[in-house]
């Protein structure tokens, strides 16, 4: 008998129907002797729905009761998934963030994790019940409800799963599985029966939408087996944990992309030690993520610094910039919000060289430029012009033969003495 964590996102509760189709495979695991835990999202659209009656009211509304308001949501689809269960004849019971409880900070409408109190959902579970919890939100130390962030009904499911010891974390979606590109862009893109964490990271951290990044930060952190499921259809689906040895043989597993990027570039800034620090604190007191990086070498004193933030946050950033470059006695700050970031990801790449040779080779064969270049142990990423961004990955995905009809590249046989590779937090500008 295994404890399974299932999370069904807002497309598999979206109506009342796909709720009954969701509560049948939560009660055929039930009749199969496992313990279950659900996680549920709250019905595809809500979210947004109770975001614009906030925004209806006032132009910046209050935070915390904004989300008050929009964890109505996940409570709703709780007990929807409680009141199905039970007219199934399986005894469930739905608990809101503050009754189990999951403790977060303070920072409405992006809160943390801190620490989860299971003995609620251990009680619930010793008596025979199937657990439905309201992902997405929890408790601050004020006693007010607080909200996790876009795709923080992840974050709950992995994070219960870690407090509670599960053997699986099964991420339901209207997909089946993780795939090796976008299958909107690349037609032959075709499912990956296995990822490790730190793959996984990388994709949800450079365009995959399956699963949020931080639900997979702290499925690495704490070693959580996560398989990403359809809703609807029976398959293995793609599994991710933190196993290396039973890979496929690739260097690449995938390639991925982000069109929500804009580059950058302070000018002809004094190059002394502290001007970095001048540019980029005032960007994290915004809260703004800073991603790619590039200092060119310096000339005459003065040297370039380029970095890329999200796009939404580059308007609001503009008046703040053109402050930090007068303070920095920059010659001038140019920004564009028409780039992408395209990358290759891969555990092998660890061991296995000329990926970069190859990857710069194929986008230059079809005439993309490229204007940034990151690194790290698995992962490069390249920002290009936005335009080329679906055809860069469409030829990335061909030149790495990751396609359904290709052949995969051998890597060599594998040492039966290999060592499990312990996972490394990733580091963040």
């Amino acid at each position: 008998m295994a404890l399974i964590v299932q999370k069904f996102g807002g497309t598999s509760v979206g109506t009342l129907e796909r709720i009954g189709r969701a509560a049948e495979r939560v009660a055929a695991t039930a009749r199969a002797g496992h313990r279950v835990v659900v996680v549920v999202s709250a019905m595809a659209g809500e979210t947004n729905r109770l975001l614009k009656l906030a925004h209806d009211i006032a132009e910046v509304p209050d935070l915390a009761e904004v989300d008050v308001l929009i964890a109505t949501g996940e409570q709703a689809s709780a007990a929807m998934m409680a009141m199905q269960l039970i007219a199934r004849g399986h005894p469930a019971r739905s608990f809101l963030g503050h009754q189990i409880a999951i403790h977060t900070n303070s920072s409405y409408g992006r809160a943390w994790i801190e620490s989860i109190d299971r003995e609620p959902v251990l009680a619930a579970l010793d008596r025979g019940e199937i657990v439905i919890v309201a992902g997405f939100q929890g408790i601050d130390a004020a006693n007010r409800t607080t909200t996790l962030g876009r795709g923080g009904s992840d974050t709950t499911a992995v994070a219960l799963a870690a407090a509670l010891g599960a053997d699986y974390c099964d991420i339901f979606t209207d997909v089946d599985g993780v795939y090796t590109s976008d299958p909107n862009v690349v037609p032959d893109a075709r499912r990956t029966p296995h990822l490790t964490h730190e793959e996984m990271l990388e994709m949800a951290s450079l365009g995959a939408k399956v699963l949020a990044e931080r639900s997979v930060e702290y499925a690495m952190r704490y070693n959580v087996s996560v398989r990403v499921l359809h809703a609807f259809q029976d398959g293995e689906g793609t599994l991710v944990d933190g196993r290396e040895d039973e890979m496929e043989q690739r260097t690449v597993t995938a390639v991925t992309c982000q069109r929500d990027q804009a580059k950058i570039a302070f000018r002809g800034v004094p190059d002394r030690p502290g001007i970095a620090a001048s540019i980029f604190a005032p960007l994290s007191e915004a809260g703004v993520v800073v991603d790619m990086i590039v200092q060119n070498v310096s000339e005459h004193g003065l040297t370039d610094l380029t970095f890329t933030v999200p796009r939404v946050d580059l308007k609001r950033l503009l008046p703040a910039i053109e402050d930090v470059a007068r303070g920095v006695q920059a010659r001038q700050v140019d920004h564009d919000p028409t780039i992408a970031k395209v990358s290759v990801i891969g555990v092998g790449m660890r061991t296995h060289a000329g990926v970069a040779a190859r990857m710069f080779q194929a986008l230059s064969a079809v005439g993309v430029n490229m204007q940034m270049i990151s690194t790290s142990e698995i992962k490069i990423s390249c920002v290009i012009e936005d335009k080329f961004s679906e055809l860069a990955v469409r030829v990335l995905h061909d030149a790495f033969e990751l396609g359904k009809k290709k052949a995969p590249s051998p890597r060599g046989k594998a040492s039966a003495a290999k060592k499990k590779t312990a996972p490394r937090k990733r580091a963040r500008a």
